[in-house]
């Protein structure tokens, strides 16, 4: 792996794409519906509050009948009520993935992620392409079936949003964390699911050394299949950015080109992923912002771009209202995780980096 800096810097850099993540995913969480929540309909909400330009969690609805109807989880996770981080499946998964990693090391099998899952996770907290698997794996069907028997949701992002553990533990490593993630994502997803859980992989452990935002991009393009739909949709960004189109006009261009695909598959959700990394440059708070704006599925986009961009400026730099409300404490269905410290997690998955890198 290439090296990272002192151990102080790594220790830093992990516990941000932790706080990155949760802190993403807590301010997308109340707008999580995409056919719904459209980038239109974000900003006129945001509007209508006075948060724009949106620098903090989203605000409380200004009246009950204003139209705008939120996530029922919207009163734990809006400014000003927060106290811990709310119960969301992008967060259960990367702490399921430390567990996996834990009691498995990194020679687990696909098997393994499956009975990690059965002994865990409840089956009422998995959804789409994750229940499907689960519900074959509870029929007695193995991997790679339990991804393609009657699941229609392959290609959606359930595998990207497993994804980070693999990164974070392998900074600089890009190419060993997608080979991680491919080998969990094949439980659930095919085709473009999989390579999703491949690219952000990649995209986080790239962070850790990458020089720009732009360079990790790069990196985790490599990794994946040149002709697929998802490098192509990604490419696509890259070089609307590179024209110097406005981020708004981006993301308009880029979804008629997806238009049909809906709101929770993997290439679209990449596009505004990769809209919000470039347009953010490396900061925090219009990383997520940008991202989250950007619609489609909010709190998992949220949560990647958090955790790329918290590892790209370390923990100690991300703002103070983004830190301070999680009050490090991380609420979870997983299993024997509720209530964890975020600090905790983040120690234990510098051991696995050392470890990996030993």
């Amino acid at each position: 792996m290439t090296p990272v800096g002192t151990e102080q810097e790594l220790a830093d850099r992990v516990l941000g794409g932790w706080l990155g993540r949760i802190a993403g995913n807590m301010l997308g969480k109340p707008v999580e519906q995409g056919d719904l929540w459209t980038r239109d309909r974000i900003d006129r909400y945001l509007r209508q509050a006075a948060a724009l330009p949106l620098t903090d969690y989203l605000p409380e609805p200004v009246g009950e009948s204003d139209g705008f109807e939120l996530r029922p989880e919207w009163r734990q996770c809006v400014r000003g009520r927060i106290h811990g981080s709310c119960r969301d499946d992008d967060v259960d998964y990367a702490i399921l993935g430390l567990d996996l990693l834990e009691t498995h090391g990194f020679a687990f099998s696909t098997e393994q992620v499956g009975d990690l899952w059965l002994l865990r996770l409840p089956y009422l907290q998995t959804f789409t392409a994750e229940r499907a698997a689960y519900r074959n794996l509870a029929n007695g069907l193995k991997p790679p079936l339990t991804a393609t028997y009657d699941n229609p949701y392959q290609e959606w992002i359930g595998a990207l949003i497993r994804a980070d553990i693999y990164g974070w533990t392998h900074p600089g490593a890009p190419r060993r964390a997608a080979s991680l993630a491919r080998r969990d994502a094949v439980l659930s997803h095919s085709g473009n699911g999989v390579y999703g859980a491949m690219w952000a992989a990649a995209l986080v452990s790239a962070a850790f050394t990458a020089h720009s935002v732009r360079h990790a991009v790069d990196e985790a393009l490599a990794v994946i299949p040149g002709s697929s739909r998802l490098a192509r949709t990604v490419r696509r960004v890259v070089s609307l950015h590179d024209t110097r189109m406005t981020w708004e006009d981006t993301l308009t261009t880029v979804a008629e080109e997806t238009a049909g695909l809906g709101w929770i598959h993997t290439v679209p959700n990449a596009a505004v992923l990769t809209a919000g990394l470039l347009y953010g440059d490396g900061d925090f708070t219009r990383t997520i912002t940008l991202t989250v704006r950007g619609g489609l599925d909010t709190d998992s986009n949220g949560a990647t771009a958090g955790s790329v961009a918290g590892v790209l400026t370390g923990a100690d730099a991300i703002p103070a209202q983004w830190k301070d409300p999680l009050e490090d404490t991380v609420r979870s269905a997983v299993f024997g995780f509720d209530g964890v410290r975020i600090s905790e997690l983040a120690e234990r998955t510098l051991r696995l980096a050392q470890a990996a890198d030993s």
